[in-house]
């Protein structure tokens, strides 16, 4: 099926992947109600899924591999024996690291369950559909070499650095994982700043893998508070998104980085939502962790991430060692392989979906029925100009609130004729209530910190735009 021009949108389509095939990492969930009965955990939702974001839901092909490590033991597959002894290690109590035929798991008792899974939400540290099927067909695993030296390669030239500066990872998780991992053997012991608010699991690892992590979620006035934390409190990095999820703005990076530097603290990157095409962090960022999941594939059927070690950065002759030491090269060869391959066009879609992306949001932005529109262009406009690149635009995701929003927003939300669900950077467009998504457990949180729970974020994609637009159907 051609997503873009018959998406997912129907309450029929409840639980359907998105895009229909085995390895898809996302599901749909049509309707306003479908989202906080998913979140409640009905049952009525639950038995419809077939499958769902592969850190949240564990595949059922995922599952018959744990089965076969496990039996009816509560247990998860692992990527390797060093990921499977951390995992248990988190988990503790009685939680048994087991092999078989070259394949590492966990497995826990019913009262610990949870925590693993937590473990593998979190880290990203999963093995994927693809290399689940291998090893259920008794398939040993492919010469990933080639391919994954070609998938360096392009990526260094995205971030302008050697092929040895890039490490690739299972997910985009794993990359944050391995750079908080890093941050810490560095300067053991000390706590971590999150910039702007946080993608959901960004702060869950640090809280959770962490020593501690301050929360400045104010970008109006997070520059003042980072003065006041870092001369009171020594950090080992701070975390952050450019620009942030859902809201789209951006901590001044140019006011902020000479006091990073000034006491000795890396910045962490997360350049998911813009992406290497339309910015440059090589002046601020000691290490980037992207998802190639997302835009650099496109596909929303492969699951990839990759954590880049800036060389310009003051920090990188000490970071770059310690990244080399604690890494392992887990991303499945398959999954590298249709991520090379995808890689190849990005830049041209990207530049596409930049287009598409800011007609949308101003088109938001001028309709009578919505209050307010979110979009790196106008949120905090100064901080992403300082570092979009000449040629760079601003992105593919924009989040707006209805007027009325409490009423309005499901309405709006079960009548757009458009793919709902998890993950965003699709070539397909993509929605979701992000708030009911991302914080159901805690809204009251979120709103708190500026985030609505009315918000519907759109992920926009390459159809047509004046179809597009028709098929958001803002008047009934």
């Amino acid at each position: 099926m051609n997503l873009l021009t018959h998406p997912i949108w129907r309450a029929e389509d409840l639980g359907r992947p998105i895009p229909d095939t085995v390895h898809a990492v996302s599901m749909a969930l049509p309707r306003w109600e479908d989202v906080v009965a998913y979140e409640e955990k009905e049952p009525h939702i639950l038995d419809r899924l077939v499958s769902g974001y592969p850190r949240f839901v564990v595949h059922p092909i995922v599952q018959e591999v744990a089965q076969r490590l496990g039996g009816a033991k509560p247990c998860l597959p692992f990527p390797s024996r060093r990921v499977a002894e951390l995992a248990a290690k988190h988990v503790g109590g009685k939680s048994q690291v087991v092999e078989k035929n070259g394949l590492w798991g966990v497995i826990t008792s019913a009262m610990t369950a949870g925590e693993l899974k937590l473990f593998w939400q979190h880290t990203g540290l999963i093995i994927s559909t693809r290399q689940a099927e291998a090893i259920l067909a008794g398939k040993s695993a492919p010469d990933a070499r080639e391919v994954l030296r070609s998938l360096r390669r392009q990526l260094a030239g995205f971030y302008d650095c050697a092929e040895t500066d890039v490490f690739l990872q299972p997910t985009g998780m794993a990359a944050v994982f391995a750079a908080l991992r890093a941050v810490q053997t560095r300067t053991p012991g000390r706590p971590t700043a999150q910039l702007g608010f946080p993608y959901v699991d960004t702060l869950k690892l640090q809280q959770k893998f962490g020593v501690g992590v301050h929360l400045l979620h104010n970008l109006t006035t997070i520059e003042t508070e980072l003065h006041e934390l870092i001369h009171r409190q020594p950090l080992a990095a701070c975390f952050g998104e450019i620009p942030g999820n859902p809201l789209l703005g951006s901590a001044d990076m140019s006011k902020i980085t000479p006091l990073l530097r000034e006491h000795g603290v890396p910045f962490v990157a997360d350049d998911v939502v813009a992406t290497p095409v339309n910015v440059d962090l090589s002046d601020h960022a000691a290490l980037i962790a992207t998802s190639l999941t997302k835009y650099v594939a496109g596909t929303g059927d492969v699951m990839g991430g990759a954590l880049i070690c800036n060389p310009r950065s003051p920090f990188y002759r000490e970071l770059r060692p310690i990244v080399q030491e604690q890494h392992e090269e887990l991303l499945w060869a398959e999954d590298a392989a249709v991520i090379d391959a995808q890689a190849r066009t990005f830049p041209e879609r990207m530049r596409q979906h930049n287009a598409t992306g800011l007609w949308l949001a101003e088109k938001l932005r001028s309709h009578p029925a919505i209050e307010k529109v979110w979009y790196p262009k106008w949120e905090f406009a100064d901080a992403y100009e300082a570092v979009r690149r000449p040629t760079g635009g601003w992105g593919s995701l924009v989040t707006f609130l209805p007027k009325n929003a409490p009423q309005q927003s499901p309405v709006i939300y079960n009548r757009m004729e458009i793919c709902k669900g998890p993950s965003l950077g699709t070539m397909f467009t993509l929605a979701c209530p992000f708030t009911l998504l991302a914080h159901y457990a805690e809204l009251d949180w979120a709103e708190s910190c500026g985030v609505s729970r009315h918000l519907i974020r759109i992920s926009v994609g390459l159809e047509d735009r004046d179809d597009l637009w028709r098929r958001l159907r803002l008047e009934n």
